[in-house]
């Protein structure tokens, strides 16, 4: 029984049917997730072998035999079937396109990069629709940076990208760390491990990756370091707090690195504040030297130094935590409800503001607030966006609706 890297099966049912029954809205915004990886051939061993997959099983007794019948299949067929099949789904879809065709033609205006991709759109534990917080920031074809790392992010990687992934783990320059609860950071471990492995395999030198953090990511990569694994030698540490508006650089090394992030990103300013969440807790503003510029708030509540920091950004990402009505616990928990973090991009006057970070009791889809308006829209895992997208985003909530009308009605039932 083989079992290592060359065993790719599918495991996450759940999460291939949402995203092919997402791609029927929109496939360019919502694509469908990699196949596994076309399995090689077997090795020349003077045994029998056997490839493992999810849920294979070995009976010993009564009689010796591998059973498969537990084995995940994946059929898009039967996905797309079940969808079509929900009342109004097609014709909302239907209705989106048509009013899509009437207006202006998006090719006009959609530029490829930066390009958004949201590799973990949860709060607080993976489940199987929404894995914990990491976006992908593509800046060019051969630029690209990650906002926060929770676990599993290098298997979102995999299941986005599949025979791509070290093409684009080798792309990867920087990683922003907004604060040091698990869901935001877990996942920079196996990242750091990958990328050395995928760098290696492409032939290429292996530049120590920037990560912006607080102060404090260092002590957990030094325990990791000496008690596990090797790795602080991959790893150039940025000081959140260095990249505040007004603050000293704290030596000429950090000052070094700031100008090699920038260089390496191809920002202008990569600038970084305080925000209401946790101790050491920051929010980010990227701008480009072209001039766009995206600002991601990590986990906060409604903070008036991310709306100065943001002024007139393309692009707000913006956690969203809790519902509307859920105002107390949004202070106790220090996050924001829907309509609270649309607020924000308000303030800040955003081109426009995506919300995620939504609690897993969500599941698969956010209550949508009263709120919501044409610069407003909602992020799922393996959603991926380009600033000419942004106008569409907010003309899927229909379709949306409709797919997820079961899940919606069930949160309003006594």
């Amino acid at each position: 029984l083989v079992l290592n890297e060359s065993c790719p099966s599918v495991h996450n049912l759940r999460s291939h049917k949402i995203q092919t029954q997402l791609s029927l809205i929109h496939p360019t915004i919502f694509p469908p997730l990699a196949t596994p990886r076309r399995q090689e051939e077997h090795a020349a061993l003077p045994v029998p072998t056997v490839r493992g997959e999810c849920l294979l099983k070995y009976q010993l007794r009564p009689r010796r035999e591998w059973q498969r019948d537990a084995v995940i299949v994946c059929n898009p067929d039967e996905f797309i079937a079940e969808a079509l099949e929900l009342p109004n789904f097609q014709e909302s879809v239907q209705e989106y396109r048509k009013a899509a065709q009437a207006g202006p033609d998006p090719a006009e205006k959609r530029t490829q990069y930066p390009e958004i991709v949201f590799l973990g759109t949860g709060s607080a534990i993976p489940m199987k629709i929404r894995n914990v917080s990491a976006t992908l920031v593509n800046i060019s074809p051969d630029r690209s940076l990650l906002l926060d790392c929770g676990e599993g992010t290098f298997g979102q990687l995999c299941r986005h990208y599949g025979d791509e992934v070290d093409r684009v783990l080798g792309t990867l320059a920087a990683v922003f760390v907004s604060h040091l609860h698990a869901d935001h950071h877990t996942g920079l471990l196996n990242i750091l491990l990958q990328r050395e492995r995928a760098l290696a395999s492409l032939g290429k030198p292996c530049p120590p990756l920037l990560v912006v953090a607080p102060t404090q990511l260092k002590a957990w990569l030094q325990l990791y370091h000496n008690q596990c694994q090797q790795l602080l030698q991959h790893v150039n540490l940025i000081p959140a707090k260095c990249l505040q508006r007004g603050a000293e650089v704290s030596s000429p090394a950090v000052e070094r690195l700031v100008g090699l992030l920038l260089e390496a990103c191809e920002l202008a300013e990569f600038q970084t504040c305080l925000v209401r969440h946790c101790k050491h807790a920051f929010g980010c503003a990227l701008v480009h030297t072209s001039g766009w510029k995206v600002v991601y708030s990590g986990d906060t509540m409604p903070c008036e130094a991310l709306v100065q920091m943001g002024k007139d950004a393309t692009l707000l990402i913006h956690e969203a935590t809790l519902e509307d009505g859920l105002e107390e616990e949004a202070v106790e928990k220090t996050h924001s409800t829907t309509s609270q973090a649309i607020g924000v991009g308000v303030r800040m006057n955003a081109g426009f503001t995506i919300l995620n970070h939504f609690s897993q009791r969500y599941a698969k889809v956010p209550l949508f607030s009263p709120d919501f308006n044409e610069k407003v829209g909602i992020a799922f895992d393996h959603m991926k966006v380009c600033f000419g997208d942004l106008p569409t985003v907010p003309k899927l909530t229909a379709p949306l609706k409709a797919l997820f009308a079961g899940d919606i009605l069930a949160w309003w039932e006594p």
